[in-house]
Protein backbone atom coordinates (compact mmCIF):
# COMPACT_ATOMS: atom_id res chain seq x y z
CA UNK A 1 0.00 0.00 0.00
CA UNK A 2 2.89 2.62 1.01
CA UNK A 3 4.13 2.06 -3.14
CA UNK A 4 0.78 2.61 -4.62
CA UNK A 5 -0.31 5.31 -2.47
CA UNK A 6 3.01 7.19 -2.55
CA UNK A 7 2.27 8.48 -6.33
CA UNK A 8 -0.88 9.77 -5.16
CA UNK A 9 -0.49 13.24 -3.47
CA UNK A 10 1.89 14.31 -0.95
CA UNK A 11 -0.80 15.87 1.87
CA UNK A 12 -3.05 13.13 1.58
CA UNK A 13 -0.31 10.23 2.76
CA UNK A 14 -0.94 11.49 6.05
CA UNK A 15 -4.73 13.09 5.98
CA UNK A 16 -6.24 10.01 5.00
CA UNK A 17 -9.71 8.72 7.05
CA UNK A 18 -9.33 5.24 6.10
CA UNK A 19 -12.74 3.30 6.50
CA UNK A 20 -13.87 1.16 9.55
CA UNK A 21 -13.12 -2.36 9.38
CA UNK A 22 -15.94 -4.62 7.57
CA UNK A 23 -18.98 -5.54 9.99
CA UNK A 24 -17.89 -8.53 12.42
CA UNK A 25 -19.77 -11.00 14.23
CA UNK A 26 -21.64 -9.21 17.35
CA UNK A 27 -19.55 -10.83 20.10
CA UNK A 28 -16.66 -9.46 18.24
CA UNK A 29 -18.16 -6.13 18.08
CA UNK A 30 -18.57 -6.27 21.90
CA UNK A 31 -14.81 -6.80 22.56
CA UNK A 32 -13.77 -3.89 20.45
CA UNK A 33 -13.28 -0.56 22.46
CA UNK A 34 -15.71 2.09 21.41
CA UNK A 35 -14.97 4.67 18.95
CA UNK A 36 -14.30 8.26 20.06
CA UNK A 37 -13.99 11.96 19.55
CA UNK A 38 -10.11 13.24 19.35
CA UNK A 39 -11.11 16.69 17.80
CA UNK A 40 -13.57 18.63 17.35
CA UNK A 41 -13.31 20.87 13.90
CA UNK A 42 -15.80 23.48 13.90
CA UNK A 43 -19.14 21.01 13.53
CA UNK A 44 -17.37 18.22 12.27
CA UNK A 45 -15.15 15.90 14.27
CA UNK A 46 -12.00 13.41 13.89
CA UNK A 47 -12.49 9.86 15.35
CA UNK A 48 -9.65 8.08 17.01
CA UNK A 49 -10.23 5.01 14.61
CA UNK A 50 -9.38 7.91 11.44
CA UNK A 51 -5.79 9.13 13.40
CA UNK A 52 -5.26 5.61 13.87
CA UNK A 53 -5.57 5.01 10.63
CA UNK A 54 -3.27 7.77 9.65
CA UNK A 55 -0.75 6.82 12.33
CA UNK A 56 -0.86 3.43 10.91
CA UNK A 57 0.44 4.79 7.51
CA UNK A 58 2.76 7.28 8.84
CA UNK A 59 4.41 4.34 11.00
CA UNK A 60 4.20 2.10 7.23
CA UNK A 61 6.56 4.87 5.80
CA UNK A 62 8.84 4.85 8.42
CA UNK A 63 9.12 0.57 8.91
CA UNK A 64 12.77 -0.04 9.87
CA UNK A 65 13.28 3.87 10.53
CA UNK A 66 11.21 4.37 13.57
CA UNK A 67 13.92 5.92 15.88
CA UNK A 68 13.96 9.08 13.21
CA UNK A 69 10.38 9.65 14.30
CA UNK A 70 9.59 11.59 17.66
CA UNK A 71 8.14 10.29 20.65
CA UNK A 72 4.34 8.79 20.10
CA UNK A 73 1.98 11.46 21.89
CA UNK A 74 4.21 14.33 19.67
CA UNK A 75 3.53 12.15 16.75
CA UNK A 76 -0.09 11.79 17.00
CA UNK A 77 -0.23 15.58 17.39
CA UNK A 78 1.30 16.16 14.45
CA UNK A 79 -0.32 13.81 12.58
CA UNK A 80 -4.13 14.97 13.96
CA UNK A 81 -3.14 18.60 12.77
CA UNK A 82 -2.80 17.76 9.32
CA UNK A 83 -6.26 16.22 9.88
CA UNK A 84 -7.52 19.36 11.42
CA UNK A 85 -5.99 21.55 8.88
CA UNK A 86 -6.95 19.17 6.14
CA UNK A 87 -10.87 19.35 7.56
CA UNK A 88 -10.95 22.92 7.64
CA UNK A 89 -9.42 23.36 3.90
CA UNK A 90 -12.04 21.56 2.55
CA UNK A 91 -15.05 23.28 4.84
CA UNK A 92 -13.78 26.74 3.05
CA UNK A 93 -13.65 24.95 -0.07
CA UNK A 94 -16.98 23.79 -0.04
CA UNK A 95 -17.85 26.59 1.36
CA UNK A 96 -16.66 28.31 -1.81
CA UNK A 97 -18.41 26.28 -3.91
CA UNK A 98 -15.90 23.90 -5.16
CA UNK A 99 -16.35 20.45 -6.38
CA UNK A 100 -15.25 17.49 -7.55
CA UNK A 101 -17.73 15.50 -10.36
CA UNK A 102 -17.51 11.81 -10.89
CA UNK A 103 -16.02 12.13 -14.16
CA UNK A 104 -12.71 13.71 -12.92
CA UNK A 105 -12.78 11.78 -9.88
CA UNK A 106 -12.91 8.70 -12.28
CA UNK A 107 -9.94 10.07 -14.26
CA UNK A 108 -7.69 11.05 -11.35
CA UNK A 109 -8.36 7.34 -9.97
CA UNK A 110 -7.53 5.94 -13.49
CA UNK A 111 -4.40 8.03 -13.36
CA UNK A 112 -3.31 6.37 -10.15
CA UNK A 113 -3.73 2.84 -11.35
CA UNK A 114 -1.95 3.45 -14.68
CA UNK A 115 0.95 5.22 -12.69
CA UNK A 116 1.07 1.40 -10.71
CA UNK A 117 0.86 -0.49 -13.92
CA UNK A 118 -2.66 -1.89 -12.28
CA UNK A 119 -5.96 -2.16 -13.56
CA UNK A 120 -8.27 -0.31 -11.44
CA UNK A 121 -9.52 -4.32 -10.07
CA UNK A 122 -6.04 -4.66 -9.46
CA UNK A 123 -5.84 -1.87 -7.60
CA UNK A 124 -8.57 -1.98 -5.31
CA UNK A 125 -7.57 -5.72 -4.65
CA UNK A 126 -4.64 -4.47 -3.62
CA UNK A 127 -6.02 -1.73 -1.44
CA UNK A 128 -7.95 -4.34 0.17
CA UNK A 129 -5.12 -6.08 1.39
CA UNK A 130 -4.00 -3.08 3.33
CA UNK A 131 -8.00 -2.92 4.80
CA UNK A 132 -9.25 0.20 2.19
CA UNK A 133 -11.65 0.17 -0.61
CA UNK A 134 -11.96 1.99 -3.56
CA UNK A 135 -14.34 4.24 -2.02
CA UNK A 136 -11.74 5.10 0.24
CA UNK A 137 -9.23 6.36 -2.08
CA UNK A 138 -12.07 8.11 -3.85
CA UNK A 139 -12.96 10.24 -0.88
CA UNK A 140 -9.27 11.04 -0.21
CA UNK A 141 -8.47 11.83 -3.51
CA UNK A 142 -11.34 14.11 -4.23
CA UNK A 143 -11.02 15.77 -0.65
CA UNK A 144 -7.33 16.57 -2.22
CA UNK A 145 -8.35 18.10 -5.39
CA UNK A 146 -10.55 20.42 -4.05
CA UNK A 147 -7.93 21.58 -1.58
CA UNK A 148 -5.76 21.54 -4.47
CA UNK A 149 -8.00 23.86 -6.60
CA UNK A 150 -8.95 25.78 -3.26
CA UNK A 151 -5.32 26.97 -3.40
CA UNK A 152 -5.43 27.57 -7.28
CA UNK A 153 -8.38 29.90 -6.70
CA UNK A 154 -6.45 31.62 -3.54
CA UNK A 155 -3.25 32.19 -6.06
CA UNK A 156 -5.35 33.74 -8.93
CA UNK A 157 -7.38 35.85 -6.63
CA UNK A 158 -4.29 37.04 -4.24
CA UNK A 159 -1.39 36.81 -5.88
CA UNK A 160 0.20 39.00 -9.00
CA UNK A 161 3.76 38.98 -10.83
CA UNK A 162 4.60 41.93 -12.31
CA UNK A 163 6.86 41.95 -15.44
CA UNK A 164 9.02 44.46 -13.84
CA UNK A 165 9.50 41.55 -11.04
CA UNK A 166 10.12 39.26 -13.87
CA UNK A 167 12.61 41.26 -15.65
CA UNK A 168 14.39 42.13 -12.51
CA UNK A 169 14.81 38.48 -11.44
CA UNK A 170 16.11 37.33 -15.35
CA UNK A 171 18.57 40.54 -14.82
CA UNK A 172 19.83 39.15 -11.73
CA UNK A 173 20.04 35.70 -12.64
CA UNK A 174 23.68 34.54 -14.24
CA UNK A 175 22.96 30.66 -14.49
CA UNK A 176 20.22 27.80 -14.35
CA UNK A 177 21.28 26.55 -11.65
CA UNK A 178 18.21 24.76 -8.89
CA UNK A 179 18.23 23.89 -5.54
CA UNK A 180 16.77 20.98 -3.64
CA UNK A 181 16.09 22.36 -0.28
CA UNK A 182 14.80 20.96 3.20
CA UNK A 183 14.15 22.99 6.09
CA UNK A 184 12.77 22.87 10.05
CA UNK A 185 10.76 25.53 11.31
CA UNK A 186 10.34 26.28 15.41
CA UNK A 187 7.06 27.93 15.51
CA UNK A 188 6.66 31.28 17.10
CA UNK A 189 2.76 32.17 18.34
CA UNK A 190 1.07 35.30 16.81
CA UNK A 191 2.42 38.23 19.36
CA UNK A 192 4.42 36.26 21.05
CA UNK A 193 6.09 37.30 24.59
CA UNK A 194 9.80 37.98 24.83
CA UNK A 195 10.10 34.50 27.00
CA UNK A 196 8.28 32.64 24.35
CA UNK A 197 10.77 33.97 21.67
CA UNK A 198 13.75 33.24 23.67
CA UNK A 199 12.36 29.93 24.43
CA UNK A 200 11.92 29.40 20.46
CA UNK A 201 15.87 30.75 19.79
CA UNK A 202 16.97 28.16 22.32
CA UNK A 203 15.11 25.72 20.72
CA UNK A 204 16.18 25.78 16.90
CA UNK A 205 20.08 26.35 18.71
CA UNK A 206 19.64 23.31 20.32
CA UNK A 207 18.64 21.20 16.97
CA UNK A 208 21.23 23.41 14.87
CA UNK A 209 23.99 21.71 17.83
CA UNK A 210 22.68 18.65 17.47
CA UNK A 211 22.75 18.11 13.52
CA UNK A 212 26.38 19.97 13.71
CA UNK A 213 27.83 17.41 16.18
CA UNK A 214 26.22 14.77 14.04
CA UNK A 215 23.99 13.32 16.23
CA UNK A 216 21.04 13.43 13.96
CA UNK A 217 21.07 14.14 10.22
CA UNK A 218 18.73 17.09 8.88
CA UNK A 219 16.14 14.43 7.98
CA UNK A 220 15.12 12.64 10.99
CA UNK A 221 15.81 16.49 12.98
CA UNK A 222 12.66 17.81 11.19
CA UNK A 223 10.69 15.09 11.44
CA UNK A 224 11.44 14.61 15.35
CA UNK A 225 11.79 18.10 15.77
CA UNK A 226 10.39 20.98 13.12
CA UNK A 227 6.31 22.35 13.38
CA UNK A 228 6.16 22.74 10.01
CA UNK A 229 3.42 20.81 8.08
CA UNK A 230 5.96 18.95 5.99
CA UNK A 231 8.03 17.95 8.64
CA UNK A 232 7.29 13.99 8.52
CA UNK A 233 8.33 13.84 5.00
CA UNK A 234 11.77 15.28 7.10
CA UNK A 235 11.47 18.89 5.80
CA UNK A 236 11.60 18.24 2.44
CA UNK A 237 10.67 21.96 -0.11
CA UNK A 238 11.78 20.36 -3.23
CA UNK A 239 13.89 21.48 -5.88
CA UNK A 240 13.17 25.17 -6.46
CA UNK A 241 14.64 27.75 -8.65
CA UNK A 242 16.52 31.19 -6.89
CA UNK A 243 13.17 33.48 -7.62
CA UNK A 244 11.22 30.61 -5.29
CA UNK A 245 13.94 31.40 -2.75
CA UNK A 246 12.56 33.98 -0.10
CA UNK A 247 14.69 37.08 -0.36
CA UNK A 248 15.82 37.01 3.08
CA UNK A 249 18.19 34.19 2.29
CA UNK A 250 18.50 33.60 -1.28
CA UNK A 251 22.08 35.14 -2.09
CA UNK A 252 23.04 32.40 1.30
CA UNK A 253 21.97 29.70 -0.42
CA UNK A 254 24.25 30.32 -3.73
CA UNK A 255 27.44 30.31 -1.49
CA UNK A 256 26.79 26.69 0.48
CA UNK A 257 28.03 23.12 -0.90
CA UNK A 258 25.40 20.79 -0.64
CA UNK A 259 24.95 19.28 2.77
CA UNK A 260 25.57 22.34 4.39
CA UNK A 261 22.72 23.69 6.80
CA UNK A 262 21.87 27.83 7.59
CA UNK A 263 20.41 29.55 10.18
CA UNK A 264 18.55 30.14 12.61
CA UNK A 265 16.50 32.83 10.48
CA UNK A 266 13.90 34.75 11.62
CA UNK A 267 10.81 34.67 9.42
CA UNK A 268 7.25 35.12 10.29
CA UNK A 269 6.18 31.78 11.28
CA UNK A 270 9.26 31.30 13.82
CA UNK A 271 12.73 30.10 13.20
CA UNK A 272 13.68 28.46 10.14
CA UNK A 273 16.94 25.96 9.78
CA UNK A 274 17.63 25.45 5.67
CA UNK A 275 19.14 22.65 4.16
CA UNK A 276 20.86 22.56 0.66
CA UNK A 277 20.45 18.85 0.01
CA UNK A 278 22.00 19.23 -3.96
CA UNK A 279 21.96 21.47 -7.12
CA UNK A 280 21.32 20.42 -10.46
CA UNK A 281 21.68 22.34 -13.52
CA UNK A 282 18.39 23.26 -15.41
CA UNK A 283 18.26 22.65 -19.72
CA UNK A 284 15.36 24.54 -21.84
CA UNK A 285 15.34 23.57 -25.43
CA UNK A 286 13.38 23.75 -28.45
CA UNK A 287 10.74 26.53 -29.17
CA UNK A 288 6.90 26.59 -27.31
CA UNK A 289 3.77 28.61 -28.68
CA UNK A 290 2.85 31.38 -26.73
CA UNK A 291 -0.69 32.91 -26.59
CA UNK A 292 -1.41 36.55 -26.67
CA UNK A 293 -4.88 37.19 -24.80
CA UNK A 294 -7.36 38.66 -22.98
CA UNK A 295 -10.29 37.49 -20.63
CA UNK A 296 -13.34 38.69 -18.57
CA UNK A 297 -13.88 36.66 -14.88
CA UNK A 298 -16.89 36.65 -13.11
CA UNK A 299 -17.35 34.90 -9.67
CA UNK A 300 -20.61 34.43 -7.97
CA UNK A 301 -24.13 32.22 -8.78
CA UNK A 302 -23.01 29.52 -11.84
CA UNK A 303 -26.51 30.30 -13.39
CA UNK A 304 -26.21 34.13 -12.97
CA UNK A 305 -22.27 34.19 -13.84
CA UNK A 306 -22.64 32.53 -17.03
CA UNK A 307 -25.98 34.13 -18.10
CA UNK A 308 -23.86 37.54 -17.61
CA UNK A 309 -20.89 36.36 -19.70
CA UNK A 310 -23.02 35.26 -22.54
CA UNK A 311 -24.64 38.76 -22.58
CA UNK A 312 -20.85 40.17 -22.84
CA UNK A 313 -20.19 37.74 -25.56
CA UNK A 314 -22.95 38.67 -27.61
CA UNK A 315 -22.21 42.06 -27.06
CA UNK A 316 -18.62 42.18 -28.29
CA UNK A 317 -20.32 39.83 -31.18
CA UNK A 318 -22.33 43.11 -32.46
CA UNK A 319 -19.21 45.30 -32.60
CA UNK A 320 -18.46 46.33 -28.55
CA UNK A 321 -14.69 46.45 -27.15
CA UNK A 322 -13.76 43.56 -25.83
CA UNK A 323 -11.31 45.75 -23.54
CA UNK A 324 -14.02 48.05 -22.38
CA UNK A 325 -16.27 45.25 -21.36
CA UNK A 326 -13.38 43.82 -19.64
CA UNK A 327 -12.86 46.97 -17.47
CA UNK A 328 -16.38 47.57 -16.85
CA UNK A 329 -17.41 44.17 -15.33
CA UNK A 330 -13.93 41.66 -15.08
CA UNK A 331 -13.77 40.73 -11.17
CA UNK A 332 -9.75 39.99 -11.93
CA UNK A 333 -8.20 42.65 -10.29
CA UNK A 334 -4.99 41.87 -11.52
CA UNK A 335 -5.83 42.38 -15.60
CA UNK A 336 -9.13 44.04 -15.29
CA UNK A 337 -7.32 47.37 -15.22
CA UNK A 338 -5.66 46.55 -18.48
CA UNK A 339 -8.83 45.44 -20.55
CA UNK A 340 -8.40 41.73 -19.89
CA UNK A 341 -5.17 41.51 -21.03
CA UNK A 342 -2.82 38.84 -19.84
CA UNK A 343 -0.11 39.38 -22.14
CA UNK A 344 2.01 36.84 -23.78
CA UNK A 345 2.38 33.24 -22.28
CA UNK A 346 2.40 29.61 -22.67
CA UNK A 347 -0.32 27.65 -22.75
CA UNK A 348 -1.11 26.49 -19.13
CA UNK A 349 0.42 29.84 -17.60
CA UNK A 350 -3.17 30.85 -16.27
CA UNK A 351 -4.31 27.55 -15.91
CA UNK A 352 -4.93 24.64 -17.52
CA UNK A 353 -8.79 25.74 -18.56
CA UNK A 354 -8.20 28.62 -19.75
CA UNK A 355 -5.27 27.64 -21.50
CA UNK A 356 -6.99 24.23 -23.13
CA UNK A 357 -9.63 27.18 -24.51
CA UNK A 358 -6.75 30.01 -25.96
CA UNK A 359 -5.47 26.64 -27.78
CA UNK A 360 -8.13 25.77 -29.30
CA UNK A 361 -9.73 29.64 -30.79
CA UNK A 362 -8.92 31.05 -33.58
CA UNK A 363 -6.86 34.66 -33.42
CA UNK A 364 -9.71 37.36 -32.96
CA UNK A 365 -12.04 34.44 -31.71
CA UNK A 366 -14.16 34.62 -28.57
CA UNK A 367 -14.74 31.65 -26.21
CA UNK A 368 -17.90 30.78 -25.27
CA UNK A 369 -18.54 30.73 -20.88
CA UNK A 370 -16.55 28.40 -19.15
CA UNK A 371 -15.62 27.89 -15.71
CA UNK A 372 -12.37 27.13 -13.58
CA UNK A 373 -11.23 27.36 -9.88
CA UNK A 374 -11.97 30.79 -9.69
CA UNK A 375 -15.15 31.49 -11.54
CA UNK A 376 -16.88 31.69 -14.90
CA UNK A 377 -14.75 33.63 -17.94
CA UNK A 378 -15.01 34.14 -21.64
CA UNK A 379 -11.28 34.46 -23.43
CA UNK A 380 -10.57 36.67 -26.35
CA UNK A 381 -7.45 35.19 -28.16
CA UNK A 382 -5.30 37.98 -30.24
CA UNK A 383 -2.70 36.11 -31.39
CA UNK A 384 -0.26 33.29 -31.53
CA UNK A 385 3.96 32.92 -31.81
CA UNK A 386 6.48 30.55 -31.61
CA UNK A 387 9.47 31.53 -29.47
CA UNK A 388 12.40 29.41 -28.35
CA UNK A 389 11.74 27.49 -25.66
CA UNK A 390 15.32 28.66 -23.49
CA UNK A 391 13.35 32.31 -23.36
CA UNK A 392 9.76 31.73 -23.65
CA UNK A 393 10.59 28.93 -20.87
CA UNK A 394 12.50 30.63 -18.72
CA UNK A 395 10.54 34.02 -18.51
CA UNK A 396 7.77 31.70 -17.93
CA UNK A 397 9.70 29.37 -15.13
CA UNK A 398 10.26 33.08 -13.57
CA UNK A 399 7.04 34.25 -13.14
CA UNK A 400 5.74 30.60 -12.14
CA UNK A 401 8.35 30.88 -9.63
CA UNK A 402 8.46 34.09 -7.96
CA UNK A 403 4.40 33.61 -7.64
CA UNK A 404 5.05 30.04 -5.95
CA UNK A 405 7.17 32.19 -3.35
CA UNK A 406 5.06 34.53 -2.85
CA UNK A 407 1.64 31.73 -2.64
CA UNK A 408 3.78 29.55 -0.23
CA UNK A 409 3.58 32.92 1.94
CA UNK A 410 0.32 34.04 1.71
CA UNK A 411 -0.89 30.45 1.89
CA UNK A 412 0.78 29.58 5.46
CA UNK A 413 -0.62 32.74 6.26
CA UNK A 414 -3.63 31.82 5.37
CA UNK A 415 -3.65 28.28 7.19
CA UNK A 416 -2.51 29.96 10.56
CA UNK A 417 -5.13 32.35 10.24
CA UNK A 418 -7.93 29.74 9.33
CA UNK A 419 -6.64 28.22 12.53
CA UNK A 420 -6.79 30.61 14.62
CA UNK A 421 -10.36 31.47 13.67
CA UNK A 422 -11.73 27.77 13.66
CA UNK A 423 -13.29 26.80 16.91
CA UNK A 424 -11.13 23.48 17.04
CA UNK A 425 -11.23 21.15 20.46
CA UNK A 426 -7.83 18.46 20.97
CA UNK A 427 -9.15 15.84 23.17
CA UNK A 428 -6.08 13.48 23.05
CA UNK A 429 -5.48 12.28 26.43
CA UNK A 430 -8.95 12.57 27.35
Amino acid sequence: MNRLFASLLAVAIASLAWALPAPVALAQQQLQPLDRIVAVVDEDVILRSELDRALGNILGQYAGRLDQLPPRDILERQVLERLVLMRLQVARAEGAGISVDDQQLDSAIAGIASQNNLSIEQMAAQLAQDGMTLADLRESVRQEIMVQRLRQSFAQSRITVSEGEVDAALAAQSNTTQFHLAHIVIAVPEGATAEQIASAQARVDEVKAKIDAGETDFAAAAVRYSDSPNALEGGDLGWRNLDEIPPSFAQLITTLQPGQVIGPIRGPSGFQLLHLVETREAANVGTVTEFKARHILVTGDDAAAKARLETLRARIAGGAEFATLARENSEDKTSSGRGGDLGWFVQDANGAELGAQVAALADGAVSAPFKDAAGWHIVLREGSRQAPAADANRRAQVRESIGQRKLEQEWDRFLREMRGEAYVDIRLGS
